[in-house]
Parts: structure tokens; sequence; C-alpha cells
């Protein structure tokens, strides 16, 4: 199975920079990951927020196949333990899952037609962190996630 993470806008801060890089190393050990980054919408302050995520959705889009299997990352999605976590990706690798793709939307969610097309919703928390720090929490979470699967000290409950 490989995994994909897309993400609307660039990273900017140094910190988040480093602390994704820290983990997509770690992450190599254990799946085939991608992050895919789709560069922010321009001229924006012409747009509506719904024509900015329209916008963003046509891009994103563009990044998926008809076989890809889709879960969005949505404050209104599923919330898992990270044990619980740990468990949905194993049942997608013992599945016939080719290629699991994650998405951050941008600024506003999603437009209505990356709804129509996901096949999950998932929560990292009750509380709204940035677009940038959600890369770094989900990188580590999936990181996490496989330590556990491999029985690695890496996770303590």
């Amino acid at each position: 199975m490989k995994i994909t993470l897309i993400a609307i806008g660039k990273t900017e801060d140094k910190y988040l920079i480093e602390g994704m890089e820290k983990y997509l190393t770690r992450l190599k050990h254990y799946i085939n990951f991608t992050l895919v980054i789709i560069p922010d919408i321009k001229n924006t302050k012409n747009l509506t927020q719904a024509q900015q995520k329209a916008k963003e959705a046509e891009l994103i889009l563009k990044q998926l196949s008809n076989s890809d299997t889709v879960v969005l990352l949505d404050e209104k999605g599923k919330k898992y333990t990270s044990v619980k976590f740990a468990d949905y990706l194993n049942k997608q690798m013992v599945g016939s899952i080719q290629h699991l793709v994650f998405i951050i939307g941008g600024p506003y969610g999603f437009d209505q037609s990356i709804y129509q097309r996901a096949n999950g919703n998932l929560s990292l928390s009750d509380m709204t962190f940035s677009h940038q720090m959600v890369r770094l929490f989900f990188i580590e979470q999936l990181y996490r996630a496989f330590t556990i699967l491999k029985n690695e000290p890496y996770h303590h409950e």
C-alpha cells in the first residue's frame, strides 16, 4: 500500500518543516509515503469562500485517480486514539487498498465535490489547528501508528 498526504499551500515555519522532515525520514522505513503540496490559490481577495474552495477542489481532484481511497482531514470526521488509528491503517493494508490518500483542505475547508469524492473523514482533534501544524501532527501520527503495529517502543499507553 502507498499513502499520500495532499495539502494546500506550502509550510513556511522552519520549526514545522524540521519536524516534518524528522518524521518523513522515519516513516520511510515503514511505508511508501508521499507529501503533495498544492500551491495556494492566487488572487483570493477577489474570490468568495465558495469560489476559493471550488478552485482548490479542481487542483485536488487532478491529483486523484479513480482507484484511490480518499480520507479527508476534517473537523467533523471520525476520531481515533493512536492505537485505533493504527488498527484502521492495518485494516486498509490487509484489505485490497492500493493507495490511501489523506487530504488537508485550504483555510475554508473542502468544496462539496471533495466531500462527494471522499471515502471517509478523519478528525485529529476537536480543536482547530493551523493547516501547517496539521501536516506535522498527521505525519507524526502516521509514524506512531506504524511503530504501534510493529510493537516498537515509541508509543506509551
